[in-house]
């Protein structure tokens, strides 16, 4: 795993090496490792992770042939810097005289 640390910013490198790591389940991994987990114990865990995953996808599937609505997305604020509206090379007025 490879994170660049931009501008000396150590704490956005760590905040991005968190987020890949959770993606790819090494903290989860970690945690399982700090006991003996019984054999029978790991197949009830493993069967409820497969009923999990199946219900997720038939649950997605439905949402895209449109038989179940689709999330609501939160909206977000915007980034710092970021403007609310689209650039436009006539400038500024250019949008208030189209109104």
């Amino acid at each position: 795993m490879k994170i660049m640390v931009r501008d000396n910013n150590v704490e956005q490198a760590l905040r991005v090496m968190k987020k890949k790591m959770q993606r790819e389940g090494l903290f989860r991994q970690l945690k399982q490792a700090e006991a003996f987990e019984k054999p029978s114990e790991k197949r009830i865990r493993e069967r409820a992770e497969a009923v999990r995953r199946a219900r997720k996808a038939q649950r997605k599937k439905l949402q895209r042939e449109g038989l179940l609505p689709m999330p609501k997305l939160k909206p977000r604020p915007p980034r710092p810097g970021q403007n609310r509206e689209p650039f436009n090379p006539a400038g500024p007025q250019a949008s208030l005289v189209q109104k």
